[in-house]
């Protein structure tokens, strides 16, 4: 098992790949450790992956995953995972907006006891509209959402223990959630200022169209963190409450038509009223549905519900 694993998702980054490598290299071999750099290959269309074998073939340590398409970057970054060796393992894109000077910074501070420590690109260098104001407001509400506070979730520089990401499935666009994850498990993160450089070459593979996608798994991974194992407090919690003014409302009705003979005929009330029964119901219906659903998918995977940091024996 290598000390270090450096892990680098490339789409389409022919013209940057070559001094990624050699700046990435440099910093390496001024650490003491025993190291490998996998890159993985995400369907890129342009010459990425010939320039990948040829630097493959001249140093081993330069691992090469071709992913079949172009699948995204949490799928990218998951693959990389999935093929590592390294105790500690670094992420990092390949436009070399992020600074590799800034990996042993990182490394350190998991050799200090920390699980997982996240990049802060505190002086961002993109376009203000487009990138830096949106990803501004992205990670307040991702902070507040998931109430794990970090300036920066955007930031693919970042390391981690290998234990850790053993413990986390990424889907969809999740791999920026993968601080708010990490600390659901119960692991010790922290955020450092990092160096962050305009891109010289290459085009921009982000852009404020993602934004929509990132918010709808904001809400998967705030309700998994919160209802995975309990969907019932979630889905029952709006079925009784729809439920309990649905009722109150046609018990209001009642007293109307049976003491004052009221006509209810032409009340658009009567018609919520039942609206409301009807959903709570529905409700609480979906939360037993989750229920078993939770427990099929908990034991038949023999998915824990808590995870162990230490035993003292």
């Amino acid at each position: 098992m290598t000390d270090l694993s450096i892990v680098i998702p490339v789409y389409n980054e022919a013209d940057n790949i070559h001094k990624c490598v050699e700046e990435v290299r440099s910093v390496l071999s001024t650490m003491d450790q025993s190291f490998e750099i996998v890159f993985v290959d995400d369907g890129s269309t342009d010459t990425s992956f010939q320039e990948l074998t040829r630097l493959h073939e001249e140093d081993n340590r330069i691992k090469v995953i071709q992913l079949r398409n172009n699948f995204g970057q949490t799928a990218a970054l998951s693959a990389g995972f999935d093929h590592v060796t390294g105790k500690v393992i670094v992420t990092m894109d390949g436009d070399l907006q992020n600074d590799p000077a800034d990996i042993p910074m990182l490394v350190k501070k998991i050799d200090e006891g920390l699980d997982m420590v996240c990049g802060w690109r505190k002086s961002r260098k993109d376009p203000l509209i487009s990138r830096r104001i949106p990803s501004l407001i992205a990670n307040a509400i991702i902070s507040m959402t998931t109430r794990v506070k970090l300036h920066d979730y955007g930031c693919t520089l970042k390391a981690f223990r290998n234990e850790l990401l053993g413990k986390i499935n990424l889907y969809g666009e999740m791999h920026r959630f993968i601080p708010a994850i990490a600390g659901w498990v119960g692991a010790s993160i922290t955020e450092v200022e990092v160096n962050h450089r305009p891109r010289t070459a290459g085009r921009s593979k982000y852009g404020i169209s993602r934004t929509l996608r990132v918010i709808l798994d904001l809400i998967t991974v705030r309700f998994l963190m919160s209802y995975s194992t309990r969907p019932i407090h979630f889905f029952g919690a709006i079925g009784l409450v729809s439920g309990a003014i649905g009722f109150l409302i046609a018990a209001y009705l009642s007293v109307l038509r049976l003491v004052y003979y009221v006509s209810l005929s032409n009340r658009p009330l009567l018609l919520f009223s039942i609206l409301l029964i009807l959903i709570g119901i529905q409700f609480i219906s979906i939360g037993l549905l989750g229920e078993m659903l939770s427990r099929t998918y908990h034991e038949s995977q023999q998915k824990p519900i808590y995870f162990v940091k230490q035993i003292l024996r």
